[in-house]
């Protein structure tokens, strides 16, 4: 089920969306539906290529396994 959500933006930022989104064919909605969603996973996960090189490198997948198993048991705490 779609959600509406009302935003705020100035108005050479809105320039900006529409003026991407007539370029593109479409509505400014889901231009920034689409470049948000792509922001979050460019930015909170990994891609092949960089999983490959953090699977390759030993002592971190070493740390990384020694991290989890302290977090699983309790061990250690939580920075803010």
């Amino acid at each position: 089920m779609s959600k509406t959500l009302t935003v705020r933006l100035e108005e050479e930022t809105y320039r900006v969306f529409a003026e991407a989104a007539r370029a593109e064919n479409r509505s400014i909605a889901n231009l920034i539906e689409t470049a948000a969603l792509a922001h979050l996973r460019s930015s909170q996960f990994v891609d092949d290529f960089e999983m490959a090189e953090i699977l390759s490198n030993e002592g971190l997948v070493q740390r990384l396994r020694a991290g989890s198993a302290d977090a699983r048991a309790g061990r250690g705490r939580f920075v803010e």
